[in-house]
């Protein structure tokens, strides 16, 4: 399909420039600022301190048999000068580790972050340049595969809405008019149970064309974006679900795998909202930003409610990912959720 088709190349590209650019920065860092190793920090710490005391001692600083109370003193006041340095030196060189250990255990693919700063003793500044480094591939090649698989599911959900449209759509629309040739031969008494068979083909041809529809958004490629958020509010506003929509007329160019993201973006939100959020009201707004455009999907539902997030919320932040956007999932201001989708454009688009 010619809308994903460039998905994985761009994402892949993308994520590979930015894990290059960490590792360079890495380095940067490292070749523009040297930093001491722990170990040479630890070292010379503790050689220092011993040579002091072996000055001493060859010095005015005598040790006898038994050991002077005096002497005990200056003897434990250098031991402890000695740990307390060794223990300064070990706070200093170890906070970049516990950094990177909270960075870690709260990492996740889907939800791109800030780095741990490359900083500290050699040893750490090169462990944490190399997690990032690491961090940016695996947030690449996550990026990559999730390109294969949409666009895999995409081209799969255009194979399954030609065949419910052309085989299944087609065999009701026939059966319906068989029913009608049918409706106009039989005897009064049997009419009204040819009636009820008429309007559920017609309800079940309708259904079958719904379905068609949501899995193919055809009226983004022949008519928009702007139309088709317009005409998935209206199909979702059933069921005792009301979906108001503000759309901006004044919207930056956005490229063809953008607007399929947002849309399906704004459909799985919507779809959530009328099967799990017990709302009755929803809205769907899409503007302009400083740096691009932001879907707003808002409902007064039930909200998450802490809730683990499912294959729906995590399907939204890897199609997010595809064009590098943001997503936020959280509550909306009185009662029910926000879905925030922000979507960068090249700069100097109009």
């Amino acid at each position: 399909m010619g809308v994903v088709t460039d998905i994985r190349s761009r994402a892949g590209a993308g994520r590979l420039a930015a894990a290059v650019s960490w590792g360079k920065a890495g380095r940067a860092g490292r070749s523009g600022k040297r930093t001491v190793s722990l170990f040479w920090r630890i070292f010379s710490l503790n050689a220092v301190g011993l040579v002091a005391a072996t000055g001493l001692l060859l010095g005015p600083v005598t040790v006898s048999t038994p050991v002077l109370p005096g002497e005990a003193l200056l003897l434990l006041g250098g031991l402890a000068a000695l740990l307390a340095g060794n223990a300064v030196v070990l706070r200093i060189g170890l906070t970049p580790l516990r950094r990177l250990g909270r960075a870690m255990a709260t990492a996740d693919l889907l939800r791109p972050g800030s780095r741990p700063a490359v900083s500290g003793p050699a040893e750490a500044a090169e462990l944490i340049a190399t997690y990032n480094t690491m961090l940016d591939r695996l947030q690449a090649e996550r990026a990559a595969g999730a390109g294969r698989a949409l666009h895999a599911q995409e081209r799969e959900r255009h194979r399954i809405a030609r065949e419910l449209h052309d085989e299944v759509g087609q065999t009701l629309t026939a059966v319906l008019l068989q029913l009608k040739r049918v409706a106009d031969r039989v005897p009064g008494e049997l009419r009204e149970d040819v009636a009820l068979a008429q309007e559920a083909t017609r309800a079940g041809l309708d259904e079958i064309r719904r379905i068609a529809r949501r899995l193919r958004p055809g009226v983004l490629e022949e008519l928009g974006l702007a139309s088709a958020l317009r005409s998935l509010a209206a199909e979702y506003t059933h069921h005792g679900l009301t979906v108001r929509h503000h759309v901006s007329g004044d919207l930056p160019e956005l490229t063809p795998e953008s607007e399929l993201v947002i849309y399906r973006v704004a459909q799985e939100a919507l779809t959530n909202t009328a099967r799990h959020a017990a709302a009755d009201r929803a809205e769907l707004t899409l503007r302009r930003a400083p740096d691009g455009v932001e879907l707003l999907v808002r409902d007064n539902g039930t909200g998450l409610g802490g809730a683990p997030e499912g294959a729906g919320i995590r399907g939204m932040r890897e199609r997010a990912l595809l064009t590098g956007a943001e997503i936020h999932i959280e509550p909306a201001p009185g009662r029910g959720t926000d879905i925030r989708l922000r979507v960068p454009v090249p700069t100097g688009a109009t």
